[in-house]
């Protein structure tokens, strides 16, 4: 049930009774109309920018068309109170029995509470991670997968079907350093002295046992083998092994994909795809020959004024036209992304979602032109970027790890602290901002650690259901529950966390439509507060306790709020990947 979802039909609807009668002029946009919690609680249940949104267009004074729509919505059974605020903002106070109905609607299916139709079924494809494949991912990465994983959970419980894409970048030049480290690994395996790692070349132990995989299988072959024989067979090989110790990285985070799509699968067979596209965007008058300015700003060092191929992306909304092939005839990366998207849009997907570090944020505007170019202006690109995390351990940076050889990897985090702390804490702030993770921190019991206030939350509400069962000697079915009297439940603690309980389904739709999961960690941090909040007011005031021996109807009325909110708790952890248990150790 969502109420914010009823009243913005129900704004709607007063306006098109506006409409009707001529007060308004007919063809309204409304799609501008939001029904939200008010900033302040105590100004009301709702508010609405409805008049603010459509005023202008009328040609009316927004709050003289606000006070016509409060005068009808003050006719709603379901509305106390109607307010104008400011210049035409409306505020709404509703009746308790709508707050009961939240309730007893998350209360009897708490799986179907906070889902959404806003999707429509529609796919989105949401590419995340890709990080190269020359060793083990970073604490960076990680906030990258743990991201694009969760919004990918958001969007599916917001009606959407996902794709969850990783895109393989196996063929560029990173790959032969990769191939040209495992060999050295590979000779040392077989009893050579390789001496220290020659800079440039990865230096990291983990390769070692590829080495040794490589001596197990190929004995002394590939040593007898000049370079241009021995690296593809060892890139390959190696290709195969850093996949596998990517995925199963990822998998100690309970992620997986759905799609692994090999980028040289782009230029099989003489350029395959990415020739194919530069070949349609030419036919378009979207690919040409001519020359570029020099950069703005500093002299760049490898900038070279020649001719060469170019996409038109200033027609579609970018600084500068882009080179397509490099001085050699290879293709730019930026030709083989290209050819990506093309793919992503032809497989279905006209609503994609890339997830990239910080360090890509100047890419976006060519690619977002791109995407309007091979789908006919059809698709949409949303780049989500991801800051850098820095890894703390009592507010001290941590040191570099042995095994990664320059930095901390993701699964040594993972296994310090565990998947659920390494989850939230990594959502616990919005993705384009720097985010501190301290290995202390996030395995202190207190309010100071979200992971865990918020489990808490979840345990405390199992443990008030067995303390129900345990007074009356069973447990109530969810049906008794949804039928409990809340009249009773007047406190204001106990008001406001019906009220929190029924933003959920709002706080679905906006994260959703804003590809912004950390707003589900920040709202239940919030209500978890609320109810540890009012844990706590029930040591000192008996009558607010949520089991009383003796008052089964208090009793079952308090039981049917906590099941709501274990429910809501359980499902919003769900869409962050993070576990909610029972009980706490």
């Amino acid at each position: 049930m969502n109420v914010f979802g009823l009243f913005e039909r129900r704004v709607a609807d007063a306006l098109e009774r506006l409409i009707a009668a001529g007060t308004l002029p007919a063809g309204l946009d409304l799609s501008r109309i939001v029904v939200e919690p008010p900033r302040d609680p105590s100004h009301g249940d709702l508010a609405t920018n409805a008049a603010m949104a459509v005023a202008k267009a009328a040609g009316m004074n927004p709050r003289a068309l606000a006070e016509l729509l409060v005068a009808d919505l003050r006719t709603d059974p379901r509305v106390v109170d109607a307010a104008v605020a400011g210049p035409g903002f409306i505020n709404l106070r509703l009746v308790p029995a709508l707050h009961h109905d939240v309730v007893r609607a998350a209360v009897l299916d708490p799986e179907a509470f906070g889902r959404s139709g806003q999707g429509a079924g529609a796919p989105v494809n949401v590419e995340y991670v890709s990080a190269n494949p020359t060793g083990p991912m970073h604490v960076g990465h990680g906030r990258g997968a743990v991201f694009g994983d969760a919004l990918s959970n958001l969007l599916e419980v917001a009606g959407y079907r996902v794709t969850r894409e990783y895109y393989v970048n196996d063929a560029g030049a990173q790959v032969d350093v990769l191939a040209r480290s495992a060999y050295l690994r590979y000779r040392e395996a077989l009893g050579a002295e390789i001496g220290a790692i020659p800079e440039g070349l990865y230096p990291g132990d983990y390769l070692k046992p590829l080495g040794a995989d490589l001596a197990h299988r190929h004995g002394r072959a590939l040593l007898d083998q000049p370079e241009a024989e021995w690296l593809p067979v060892v890139r390959d090989a190696a290709i195969a092994a850093m996949m596998e110790l990517i995925r199963q990285d990822l998998l100690a985070l309970g992620i997986r994909h759905d799609v692994f799509f090999s980028e040289r699968s782009l230029m099989e067979n003489g350029g395959g795809e990415v020739a194919a596209t530069i070949a349609e965007l030419r036919a378009r008058n979207l690919v040409y020959e001519g020359r570029l300015p020099p950069p703005k700003g500093q002299p760049v060092e490898d900038w070279e004024d020649r001719e060469q191929t170019l996409f038109r992306a200033t027609q579609f909304g970018d600084d500068v036209d882009r080179p397509l092939l490099k001085s050699d005839g290879s293709f730019t990366y930026f030709a083989a992304d290209i050819a990506y998207h093309r793919s992503k849009f032809e497989r279905g997907f006209s609503r994609m979602i890339d997830v990239w570090g910080a360090d890509h944020g100047g890419y976006v505007k060519r690619m977002s032109a791109a995407v309007r170019a091979v789908s006919g202006g059809q698709g949409e690109l949303d780049v989500k970027l991801c800051q850098l995390v820095r890894l703390l351990r009592g507010g001290e940076p941590v040191k570099m790890s042995k095994r990664a050889g320059d930095f901390v990897t993701l699964r040594e985090v993972v296994d310090e602290v565990g998947a659920d702390s390494t989850r939230f804490m990594l959502l616990y702030r919005k993705n384009d901002a720097p985010l501190d993770f301290d290995l202390i921190k996030v395995r202190e019991q207190s309010k100071d650690n979200p992971v865990f206030y918020v489990q808490y939350a979840h345990a405390r509400c199992a443990s008030v259901a067995r303390q129900g069962a345990e007074a009356f000697g069973r447990s109530p079915s969810r049906q008794e529950l949804a039928a409990a009297d809340l009249s009773i439940l007047t406190d204001e603690a106990e008001l406001e966390l019906m009220r929190r309980i029924g933003q959920y389904p709002r706080v679905i739709e906006a994260a959703a439509a804003a590809h912004e999961p950390h707003r589900v960690a920040f709202f239940l941090y919030d209500l978890a507060s609320l109810f540890h909040a009012l844990w706590n007011k029930g040591k000192d005031l008996p009558q607010l306790r949520f089991v009383k021996h003796g008052d089964e109807m208090s009793t079952t009325a308090r039981l049917a709020l906590v099941g709501a909110l274990q429910g809501v708790l359980a499902s919003g952890l769900a869409v962050l990947g993070v576990r909610a248990p029972d009980e706490m150790r």
